[in-house]
This record gives C-alpha cells, sequence and structure tokens, in this order.
C-alpha cells in the first residue's frame, strides 16, 4: 500500500533569511509490515523483533520518514529520516559538516534553556567549538595519566573480582558491570572516595528517566528530578575544578582545568558537561556491554570456550563482536544544514535524520549472517562506537581495555560464571540498557 503525502514543511528561518521555501514531498511507499519507530511499544518489543523490523526497513530504496508531531494550522510537522543502512551511517557520520550535531544529538533535542543552564555536551556541538573542546581533552590524556589508567585498570578487575567470590552476588550489574566503568572513571579524573557515593546516586537519578515505559505521573516528575541530578552532580565536579585549580593533583581534572590549548582549558560548566558525557558515554554503555557480553557468552558456551581455549587470541575479537551485536547506543540524531544528496536519496535543510547504529550493525550487506554470535567476526566494521568523523568516540580504547581486562579475570578465575536467567532490560529508545541480570556459577568459599 502507499502511504499519502506528508504536508509540506517550512524550511527553519535563519538570521539572514525572513522567508523559506516550503518543501514538496512525495508519496511515499509503505511495506505493510513498516514498523512505527516513533511508536513507544515498538521499544518495548523483544530484542529479536526489532532486529527483524529494521532488517524489513533496510529492504527499502531510501531511508523512511517517521512523524513524531503531525503538522496543523499552527505548527510545522516533526519528524525524521530513519538511516539504517551501515553505509548511510557511516557516511552521515563522516560527514559533519552536512549532518549536524547541533542543536542536539539526543531524542528528544535539548531545550535550549537547560543548555543554556547546563552548557552544551560536546556530543551537541560542531566545529569549531566541538574542535577546540575535542582538542582540549584530547591534549589531557597525557602518556602519564594514560599508562596509570592502564595499570589502574587490571586493579580495579582484580579487586572486583576478589569481591565477587568473597560476596557471591545475586545481581551481576551492580556487583560487576557498573562497578568496573564507574572506578575507572572516578580514579581518571581524580575523584575522591567521599564524593563517590553521592555521584553515583546523582547518576542514578539523572538516567533514571531514560527509557520509554512509563506511566503519565513517571513522565511528568522524572524529567525535573533528573534534570536536579544533573545540576547536582555538575556542581559538585565544578567544586573539585576549582579545587584543583589552586592545587592541582596528577588527575584528569587538573589537567582539563589548567590545560592551555589556544590559551583555554575547560570552564567549570564545560567541566560538568564533560563529566556528565563521561558518565554516559563511559560508564553507562560500557556497563551494558559487560553486562550483555557476559549474557552472550553465557547463551553461545561454544564462542566462550572458544574464548576460553586461548583468551590473548581470542579476546580483542570477542570485545568487537560484543559491542556491535549489544550495540549499547542504539541511536544519536543529527540535523542537515544544507541541501544534500546521499546514496541516491535527496536531503534538504533543516531536515532531521537519526542514525540507528542497532541497525547499522546488522546490516546483512556488510556482516554476513549478522544475527549470530561470532567473537571470530572478520572484518568487524561495527559502529558500536560511531560511524566515524568528528564524534567518533573518545573513550574507545578506554572501553576495549576495561572489557578485556575484566573479563580476562571473570573466565580465568569464576570459568563458570554465568547470566542464570534474562537480563532485566530498560525499554529504551537510545541505550540497550541491562537493569539488572542474576548471575551463577561463583564457587562456595572453602
Amino acid at each position: 500500500m502507499t502511504v499519502s503525502p506528508r504536508s509540506p514543511r517550512p524550511f527553519p528561518s535563519s538570521a539572514h533569511s525572513t522567508a523559506a521555501p516550503v518543501r514538496p514531498v512525495p508519496a511515499r511507499k509503505e511495506h505493510r509490515e513498516r514498523p512505527n519507530l516513533t511508536d513507544p511499544s515498538f521499544w518495548q518489543l523483544p530484542h529479536v523483533a526489532r532486529a527483524e523490523a529494521f532488517a524489513r526497513l533496510r529492504q527499502f530504496d531510501e531511508p523512511q520518514y517517521f512523524v513524531e508531531r503531525p503538522g496543523s494550522r499552527w505548527r510545522s510537522e516533526r519528524g525524521f529520516h530513519a538511516l539504517v543502512t551501515h553505509a548511510d551511517v557511516v557516511e552521515a557520520s563522516r560527514n559533519a559538516q552536512v549532518f549536524a550535531s547541533a542543536p542536539g544529538a539526543t531524542t528528544p533535542e535539548p531545550a535550549r534553556w537547560v543548555r543554556a543552564l547546563f552548557g552544551d555536551s560536546m556530543v551537541n556541538l560542531d566545529a569549531p567549538r566541538h574542535t577546540q573542546l575535542r582538542r582540549i581533552v584530547s591534549r589531557a590524556f597525557t602518556p602519564r595519566i594514560l599508562n596509570r589508567t592502564e595499570e589502574d585498570i587490571h586493579a580495579v578487575a582484580t579487586r572486583i573480582v576478589d569481591d565477587l567470590l568473597a560476596s557471591r552476588p545475586d545481581d551481576f550489574v551492580t556487583a560487576v558491570a557498573s562497578r568496573m566503568p564507574f572506578e575507572v572513571i572516578c580514579n581518571l579524573m581524580g575523584i575522591p572516595e567521599r564524593e563517590r557515593p553521592g555521584i553515583l546516586d546523582q547518576v542514578n537519578s539523572a538516567s533514571g528517566d531514560i527509557g520509554v515505559a512509563r506511566d503519565a505521573r513517571t513522565r511528568l516528575r522524572m524529567p525535573g528530578k533528573g534534570l536536579l541530578a544533573l545540576a547536582r552532580m555538575q556542581g559538585m565536579i565544578a567544586n573539585l575544578g576549582r579545587e584543583r585549580r589552586r592545587a592541582p593533583t596528577d588527575d584528569l581534572i587538573s589537567a582539563l582545568v589548567r590545560a592551555d590549548i589556544d590559551g583555554q582549558a575547560l570552564t567549570g560548566r564545560q567541566l560538568g558537561a564533560f563529566f556528565s558525557l563521561l558518565m554516559v558515554a563511559g560508564v553507562e554503555t560500557t556497563r551494558n556491554a559487560i553486562a550483555h557480553g557476559l549474557d552472550l557468552l553465557s547463551r553461545h558456551p561454544e564462542q566462550r570456550e572458544l574464548l576460553l581455549s586461548d583468551f590473548e587470541r581470542y579476546a580483542d575479537g570477542a570485545v568487537e563482536e560484543i559491542v556491535r551485536y549489544s550495540t549499547p547506543i542504539i541511536q544519536f540524531r543529527r540535523t542537515v544544514t544544507r541541501d544534500h544528496r546521499m546514496n541516491g536519496h535527496d536531503f534538504r535543510r533543516g531536515d532531521k535524520v537519526v542514525l540507528f547504529y542497532a541497525s547499522a550493525n546488522r546490516d546483512e550487506s556488510v556482516f554476513p549472517d549478522p544475527d549470530a554470535f561470532d567473537i571470530t567476526r572478520s572484518p568487524n566494521p561495527h559502529v558500536g562506537y560511531g560511524g566515524g568523523g568528528p564524534h567518533y568516540c573518545l573513550g574507545t580504547h578506554l572501553a576495549k581495555l576495561e572489557m578485556k581486562a575484566l573479563f580476562g579475570e571473570l573466565l580465568t578465575r569464576v570459568p563458570q560464571l554465568r547470566s542464570a536467567g534474562d537480563p532485566v532490560l530498560v525499554p529504551s529508545n537510545f541505550d540497550n540498557r541491562v537493569r539488572s541480570m542474576p548471575c551463577a556459577g561463583v564457587p562456595v568459599p572453602g
């Protein structure tokens, strides 16, 4: 069947224009089973069903358009083009001049007053501001800090497994997966032990409303609660930044606030925004990848045995395949800055596109047998850390080191450890979050 033409949408006006042309939109083909990515119930489907739906979307000749808010006499239509193929996601990622992160890469886009109050995260910025901030952060990761962090990663992994053997917990996420990236990031940043429980509480509160399975009362309450937690957390980090300017130590906060890149360092608000980003990009995503990793190795015992047979040989491939298969970040949004043709499809200035990494990582034209979990998959050009370009994840190397070190400790010292049931997932169109996951196989002491 066909879809009726959507209403013409005016281009967004700029400071140099008072009128904008109206874009005529042709009718589009629609498959009988075309999924609705804007329906919250879609994101509550089992992952297998969602993967099948994205496979159908990849069969269309062009990116499908989804209406988020129908147009009316008083307001224009709001919607996005879904980029679901590997080729589209990679090309849009690498062409930041056309596919911009500003005004917001998340869904929904941050409100102007939120950006003014908390500052812009790097994920929502483009050149030259993004380039400048990324340069400051990159230069702060000195060889000395990186070497010390790599040593610390192994020490944290050892300590976590020591505690696992001593306490024999029921929930793998809280006892293992969450601890690894949080402790590494706190050690890297130089967060005092006394501040860590408070920061963890604020992180949990700030991220607690990510998802789509919430009742009306919760939807009204959670955003305010999350923003308050974010404000508290950023205030705590800004205070630490002021302390380190006066009395620097050998940590990343000191390096960031005292960096001299083109005469600039991170301000207190920029430091807070960067730390908030680390908590998502550096903690939440790695925690989810670790949890999914144990579950995948438990569900595919032949892959687990292969990894155990020669850990150093297969560990890097296992980490890559865990990230591809689980895709911790499902999608990011971009705004088209000018009329542009990509892979046979025309985009117009002001269009919104959403890069669905979870779909690109199952693209059968790039990954043979994409639904198979195979730690020997090579090549494995997944987009689990982004599709390349200026927004490719800064913490990729760190995340890989954490996962490899932790699984090395777990599989060597607790070889029978496994997931003991289905992971409890948070329905979300943003991240593939694991709330909790039972585990078993930890030996009884003595």
